[in-house]
Parts: C-alpha cells; sequence; structure tokens
C-alpha cells in the first residue's frame, strides 16, 4: 500500500471518528484524531493480523493504553473488517459491542481492555515477554497518551521492559501536549520525554506523528532494533484535521453537534 493510499484511509478514519462521536453525543475527538495516522500505518501497513481470525496466536498485538480514544480504534477495525462499519454508528449504545472503552470480551480485533491510564502499557508489557517466553515472533505496539506518563505504573512497566530487554515491544507516544485539564506542562509536566525512557534504558526514536512517511521510517528502527524496547515519541496536534478543534484543548471529550460535524466533514472532503 503507497503513502497516498495510507493518506487517504487516515482521513477516512477521522471522518468516521466524527460521525460515529456525534451520532453517540459523547466520545473523544480530539485524542481520537490525533492518532488517526500512527493506527493507520500500523493497522494497514505493518501489523500481522487476521480480521477472519482475531485471535489468532501469531498476529501481532495492538494495546490501546490511552483507552479514550477507543473511536480511532473502532474506525480502523470496522475498516480492517473485523465488524461491520455499521456498528460504528452504535458506538457507546446500550448492549453495543463499541463502548466508551475498548473491551476485549466483545469487540473482535480489541487486545486488551483499557482505560484505566497506565494499566494498557504494563499489559503490552507482559504480552511481549509471554513472546519471549513462548518464542513467537509476534511484534507488541502500544499507545499512550502523553498525560497518561504522569501514571507511576508507567515507569514501572518501563524499567521492567528495559530490564527484560523486551526488543519486541514498540510504545508511541501520542504527543500532543494537552490532557483533560489543560496543557501538560500546566498541569504536571512530562517533559523530557525522550531523556525519561533513555535513563530507563529504551531506544527512543522521535517523529512527526501525522507524516504517513516518518512514522512508517520510526517503526522500522524500532524492528531493527536488538537488545531494548523502543519507544517513538510521536509529535501530533489534538483534533489534527478539524480546524475548530486542532489545539483545543475543550475537544478532549466533548460531541460535536450536527452541524459541527458536518462542517468537519466538508474539511476532510466527504461524508462517511
Amino acid at each position: 500500500m503507497d503513502i497516498q493510499e495510507l493518506r487517504t484511509i487516515a482521513a477516512d478514519i477521522r471522518k468516521d471518528i466524527i460521525t460515529m462521536i456525534t451520532e453517540a453525543g459523547s466520545g473523544h475527538p480530539g485524542g481520537s484524531l490525533s492518532a488517526a495516522d500512527i493506527l493507520t500505518v500500523l493497522y494497514f501497513r505493518e501489523m500481522r493480523v487476521d480480521s477472519s481470525n482475531p485471535r489468532w496466536e501469531d498476529r501481532d498485538r495492538f494495546v490501546l493504553s490511552k483507552g479514550h480514544a477507543a473511536p480511532v480504534l473502532y474506525a480502523v477495525l470496522a475498516r480492517k473488517g473485523f465488524f461491520p462499519k455499521e456498528e460504528l454508528l452504535r458506538l457507546r449504545k446500550i448492549d453495543s459491542m463499541l463502548q466508551g472503552h475498548p473491551d476485549m470480551k466483545g469487540t473482535p480485533g480489541v487486545d486488551m481492555s483499557t482505560g484505566s491510564l497506565g494499566q494498557g502499557f504494563s499489559a503490552s508489557c507482559g504480552m511481549a515477554m509471554a513472546a519471549k517466553i513462548d518464542r513467537k515472533d509476534y511484534r507488541v505496539y502500544t499507545l499512550l497518551g502523553d498525560g497518561e506518563l504522569q501514571e507511576g505504573i508507567v515507569w514501572e512497566a518501563a524499567m521492567f521492559a528495559a530490564h527484560y530487554r523486551l526488543d519486541n515491544l514498540t510504545a508511541i507516544i501520542d504527543n500532543n501536549g494537552l490532557q483533560i485539564d489543560g496543557a501538560n506542562e500546566e498541569i504536571m509536566s512530562v517533559d523530557p520525554i525522550t531523556d525519561k525512557f533513555r535513563a530507563f534504558g529504551w531506544n527512543v526514536v522521535e517523529t512527526d506523528g501525522h507524516c504517513i512517511e516518518d512514522i512508517i521510517m520510526s517503526i522500522d528502527k524500532a524492528k531493527q532494533t536488538k537488545g531494548a524496547p523502543t519507544v517513538i515519541v510521536a509529535k501530533t496536534i489534538k483534533g489534527k484535521g478539524v480546524s475548530f478543534m486542532e489545539n483545543e484543548v475543550d475537544w478532549h471529550g466533548k460531541a460535536p453537534k450536527e452541524e459541527q460535524k458536518l462542517q468537519a466533514l466538508r474539511e476532510f472532503g466527504g461524508e462517511i
């Protein structure tokens, strides 16, 4: 799949995010939009998955540690064929398979139930360790929010992964600079992210989280690294692609109104 095809998919994923959250009347658009390019590269270029066999033992694993950004994962899984795309319009509905946070028991393609920040990262370390013990060659990817790095459990897991040389693990930080209450630097700074992970023994790669080519190159570097886990610090924009949402903390967890949805879709160049 070429770069332009991936860009087109990422744009479609963003349309689906806006549409499903508007339909639900609740959800987290800002951090879902900022992660769309990253998940597009992972699922449509990098990861070994099979929608006809979601629990395939040799599949690559993905853990959305920032579980509130579930809409971006659901949009990707629907497009990969794990469930019908029509299900997206049932986001957060009673008895829907698509709840506000990912549920591995109820949603095909979800590898870990997440929502309590930091725990998904710890689970991904366990998955990578299991692969080493079982001598499996699958890779484990996990996406964290930068505000999530304020959780102590993250650094316990980081120490674990480095100690056991989990080079089959790649963590990606969605570094958009904002969390629910405001800017990270005002709430509790997480900088310098790169120096912290290096001090914990990780291979560190910095990238533009909205440049498909850069994301691909960063993941390639991670796969080439032996003897240490890799963290990709991806600089992103919260609400990416929607003019009135970009870098606006209010859109962390607020659903658009119908007219706002239509404006966003026009900016993306089409409808769901």
